[in-house]
Formats: C-alpha cells, structure tokens, sequence
C-alpha cells in the first residue's frame, strides 16, 4: 500500500486512531457509570438477536475521578484479580479497590503505555511504550531500548509472551526476545514479506505468530517452518471492496488476535475471519459493526469475537452482533442487537462503556475490561 495514494482525510484519520491520538476531554460524552452490555464473552451463542439472547453487562467505568492518571487509556491487561492499565500518564494497577501508578521515575521506558501482554508462567507484565519496552517483574522494572538492546524500535505498538518468547511489534518492524538464551531476532522487509515496517499487532500461539502491518496486510510465521506467509487485500490499493470473502478485506491493519487456529484481524476499512483456508469480512454494510474503523479485536474463540472502534464496541456470536457504546448524538448509555437478517433492535440500557472511541479489550472470566479515549470500563456479567 502506498500512503501516497491514501486521501488526505484518509491519512489525518490515521493518524488520529493511532496510538499518537489526543482526545479532548472537553468534547467527551460524560461518564455513564455503571453499565449494562451482553453475557459474558464466554458465553453460549444466541441462535437468535433478541436481547435474551446476546450478552449483557453492567459496566463500571474509571477515569481520573477515580484514581487513573489520565483517561487516555490505550490498553488493559488482566491479571487475576489485578487490571493492568496503559495510560498516557503511566501504567496504573487496579488492586484490592485501588490504582497504584508506575511512571519514569519508577523505571518505566515512558509515560504513554501503548500496549500490555502477561507471562504467565512467571507473573511478568511487558508494557509497550513509546521510548521501549519495559518488563514489571516482582515489583522491578527494566526496560530494553535500541540502544541497550535488540529491539527494532523504541515505539512499540504491539507485544504478545509465547513460552519463552516475547514477540514485539514497532514502527520500524517486528522482534522477538527469547527469555532463555537472552537473544534478539529482528523482522523487517529484508527477511519477511512486509513492504511497509508499521507494525500495528501481534498475536504468538506455539504454531504460529501472526502481525499485523500497517500497509502490508497480515504476516503469518508457522514456527514448526520458520516459513513467512504474507496475506493481502486481493482489491490491492482499491477502497472499493469488489473481491469480498477472497482474502483480507484491507492493507491496513491494525490488530491481529490469533484464537482456536483461527486469525481475528482489524483494519481501518472493515474486519476479517481466518481459518487457515477460509476468509470471512466485516463490513458495517453487511454486518452488525458501528464502524469500518477498528482500532483493536480480541477473539473469544474460533466463531465468537469483539471488536473495538471508533463508534463503540461490538460483540460478534458467530450470527449476531450486539453494540454497546454512549450514544453517539447524546452520550446516553445504548445497546443494538442486529441479527443475521440484518433486523437491528435497540435494547433499553442504563450503562454503557465510558467512551465509545475503543482502544482496548480484555476478559476476566465473564467479565470484559475495556480501554477507551476516555476512561476504562468494566464490564460486570449480568444474566
């Protein structure tokens, strides 16, 4: 994809659902408090879209007012009982009905987290920043940069712990930190098939590795091969979507969560389903999406997905699809439920996620944790 060929409102939207975005408080829906949404991501999926049928929530949200230090939160991270939230103001940890801030001073690589992974095998949490990497182990914090270490670069939009590996997506290619030996191994368009280096996403199983580049689609790595796959839109520079179901539904993309062998993937013109043989795309057109915009998805597994964009969040069972957002014209909390005949009812809420610019999603058991431009949301599973 060449950014030349992009429109100039095409390239500042862009920029602006970048992790580089500045939300202005002033011009925000005001905080809806608690909420209500669908059944636990986890949940069974609704042969039909009636709002019996599709998950609900009530959702809690926090911003400033509670403890965070800034209510542009990029991402969230769920450890246990603990929240971890990337803020533009630090990283904050929400425990035992607290937050407790870690910034620069603290060891932090910079103040504005952009992206979060857990190892589980050992606690450690890896923050993604806009000057390194940092790693939280044990109340410690040390961070890699390209000057005392192997990463690609010091923006790091993306990282994802598989096994023994921390794999890192940058704005100037992708890596990968093996914990055992200590060894970096760098990605760009010398050693993969990736045109562009904006790497938006990643997503690490112990088959494969998929990322998600900005201008040069997905790339998958099958680790039993070591062999690199590249996945494109089959329209190439065409907005205009004339292949549908034929391969990526765009270039740019900007997440990528790989689930039961299945690869969820987001762009900035509609979203994509990857089986292995099989695409399936998004589009608000023909589906239940708020928008074409999707900044990030996280699968629930094989068939179930949500997806968050500047519109809101929308949840997918594998036929319906539900929204949950402050209403665009009011700020009031809504709630849609569209089925697979495309019928879209408006079910009564009295909450709704903080903020419906979406930058990040995660599950605690029933529950889902949602990062927005204006505060972070919990959603409490409600039957």
């Amino acid at each position: 994809m060449n950014k030349s060929t992009l429109p100039a409102n095409t390239i500042s939207a862009l920029l602006v659902a970048s992790c580089l975005f500045s939300a202005n408080a002033s011009t925000q829906p005001k905080d809806a408090g608690a909420a209500t949404v669908a059944e636990s991501p986890r949940g069974a999926s609704a042969p039909s879209a009636s709002p019996q049928g599709m998950p609900r929530y009530r959702f809690e949200n926090f911003t400033t007012a509670n403890g965070l230090p800034d209510n542009h939160v990029y991402s969230v991270l769920v450890d246990g009982d603990r929240i971890w939230a990337g803020t533009d103001n630090g990283l904050s940890l929400y425990e035992n009905g607290k937050w407790k801030t870690y910034t620069t001073k603290d060891g932090l690589a910079h103040r504005a987290v952009l992206s979060l992974a857990l190892d589980k095998r050992t606690g450690d949490v890896w923050a993604g920043t806009m000057a390194g990497l940092s790693r939280i182990s044990g109340g410690r914090i040390d961070t890699y940069t390209q000057l005392n270490s192997g990463l690609s670069n010091d923006v790091v939009y993306g990282v994802s712990v598989e096994g023994e590996n921390v794999w890192v997506a940058t704005a100037a290619g992708a890596c990968r930190l093996n914990l055992h030996t200590g060894q970096w191994s760098l990605y760009n368009e010398r050693n993969t098939p990736m045109n562009e280096i904006w790497v938006y996403g990643v997503s690490a199983a112990s088959d494969k590795v998929y990322y998600a580049v900005w201008g040069s689609g997905l790339l998958e790595l099958n680790q039993k091969t070591g062999r690199w796959d590249k996945y494109d839109d089959p329209d190439g520079e065409n907005e205009m979507v004339l292949f549908k179901d034929q391969g990526l539904i765009h270039e740019i993309t900007t997440s990528v969560s790989y689930v039961d062998s299945v690869a969820w993937v987001a762009t900035y013109f509609g979203d994509s389903r990857y089986d292995g043989r099989y695409w399936h795309n998004f589009l608000t057109k023909d589906s239940g999406l708020p928008s074409n915009f999707t900044n990030v998805v996280k699968g629930v597994d094989a068939n179930r997905a949500w997806f968050g964009t500047d519109k809101g969040l929308a949840y997918y069972d594998g036929t319906n699809w539900a929204v949950y957002r402050p209403s665009l014209a009011t700020g009031k909390p809504e709630m849609t439920v569209r089925d697979a005949q495309g019928k879209v009812t408006t079910v009564p809420v009295t909450t709704a996620p903080s903020h419906h610019y979406i930058l990040g999603i995660d599950f605690q058991g029933s529950d889902i944790w949602v990062a927005t431009a204006h505060g972070l949301s919990h959603g409490i599973h409600e039957r």
